[in-house]
C-alpha cells in the first residue's frame, strides 16, 4: 500500500475539496484524484460520495479515514527511529552491574529522564558477564560492566573505558597472614566471594588454576558490606575494590595484603553494538554522567564492582 495513496484521500475527507487537497498536497487535482482511484482499486470499494457537495466519505471511507490515521501515525514514528535529530521515544535498555546499581546509578538516571522525558528506562541489574552476553544477543541497548584488563569487552563491541580499579585481597588480622603473600599462602584458606557469575571472582579463579592452585569458597555472600563482615571476622579471605573498601563500615577491621604474584586492575566500561539514531544522544549523556561521578571521586574512591 502507498502511503501517500492514503495522504491524498484523507486531504480530501479533511477539505471536502480534489481542489483544496491538491492545494494542500502541492500536487494537480488529476494527481489527487489518480491517488484517490489508485487507493479504491486496490481495497475494491468507494472511499467518496462523489455526488456531495463537499466531498463525504462513503461509510466505509470513513473506516478507512480512521484506519488511515493509525498507519500515518505509525509510518511517521518508524521513519523518527532512524532520525538522530528527533527526540528520543521508546524504550532504552540499560544493563548496571551491582555495584553502580546500588551506588552511583541515581544521578545519570535522572539526568536521562530530565532530558528525555519521552524515554522509557528498562534497568536491569547483574554481574558484568551476563550482561555482555545480553548486548551481544540483543537484550539489551546498553550496559555499564566491570572486567578484569586481561578480558575486555568482544571484539565488534563498541566500548568506552571510563574507570579503572585495583583488585584488592583483604583478610582478618587474626588469620595471622604476613604482608607480603603469595597466592599458594592464600590457598590454604577458604575464600569469601560473590555468585558464580561474578566477574572478580572469575578473574581470580583463573589465577588460581593458572598456578595450579585450589580455589575453596568456604561462603557465598552477596554485597560488599556483608562479605567484609565475614572476613573480619575470620571466615575466609576476601576480595574488593578501594572504593568499596573505603565505604565499609568493616574497613577497618581487616587487613589489605599484598599479593606478590597476583596485580590486576578492573576496567570499567559501557558497552553497546550499533544502535539506531534515537539513542546516540542518550548513551552519550549516560556516558558524559559516569565519567563525571568517578572523576570526582578520590582515586581510591572510584567506581568499582563486585561482579
Amino acid at each position: 500500500m502507498n502511503t501517500r495513496d492514503v495522504k491524498a484521500f484523507m486531504a480530501v475527507v479533511d477539505t471536502g475539496s480534489i481542489v483544496q487537497a491538491a492545494a494542500l498536497l502541492h500536487l494537480t487535482q488529476p494527481g489527487v484524484t489518480r491517488r484517490v482511484q489508485s487507493l479504491e482499486a486496490l481495497l475494491g470499494i468507494e472511499l467518496l460520495d462523489r455526488q456531495s457537495k463537499p466531498l463525504r466519505p462513503t461509510a466505509a471511507g470513513r473506516e478507512i479515514y480512521q484506519k488511515g490515521r493509525d498507519l500515518l501515525h505509525a509510518e511517521a514514528s518508524l521513519l523518527a527511529l532512524a532520525r538522530a535529530d528527533t527526540e528520543p521515544t521508546g524504550e532504552f535498555r540499560l544493563g548496571v552491574p551491582p555495584y553502580l546499581a546500588e551506588r552511583a546509578l541515581a544521578a545519570p538516571v535522572d539526568q536521562l529522564r530530565a532530558r528525555f522525558p519521552g524515554l522509557t528506562l528498562r534497568i536491569q541489574a547483574a554481574w558484568s558477564p551476563g550482561l555482555v552476553e545480553q548486548v551481544e544477543q540483543g537484550l539489551l541497548d546498553v550496559s555499564a560492566v566491570l572486567l578484569s584488563e586481561s578480558s575486555p569487552p568482544p571484539q565488534g563491541m563498541i566500548t568506552h573505558a571510563f574507570d579503572r580499579q585495583p583488585i584488592r585481597i583483604v583478610a582478618a588480622p587474626s588469620l595471622g597472614l604476613r604482608g607480603r603473600v603469595s597466592l599458594k599462602d592464600l590457598s590454604a584458606f577458604p575464600w569469601v566471594l560473590s555468585q558464580n557469575g561474578c566477574g572478580m571472582r572469575s578473574t581470580l579463579r583463573r589465577a588460581m588454576e593458572e598456578r595450579g592452585l585450589p580455589c575453596n569458597v568456604g561462603i557465598e555472600a552477596f554485597g560488599a558490606d556483608l562479605q567484609l563482615s565475614l572476613v573480619a571476622r575470620g571466615a575466609g579471605i576476601g576480595i574488593v575494590t578501594p572504593d568499596l573498601l573505603a565505604a565499609s563500615p568493616y574497613r577497618k577491621q581487616v587487613r589489605v595484603l599484598t599479593i606478590t604474584d597476583f596485580q590486576l586492575d578492573m576496567v570499567a566500561w559501557l558497552i553497546h553494538r550499533a544502535l539506531p539514531p534515537r539513542l546516540d544522544a542518550p548513551v552519550a549523556v549516560l556516558l558524559e554522567q559516569l565519567k563525571l561521578i568517578t572523576s570526582q571521586r578520590p582515586p581510591s574512591r572510584r567506581a568499582s564492582d563486585t561482579g
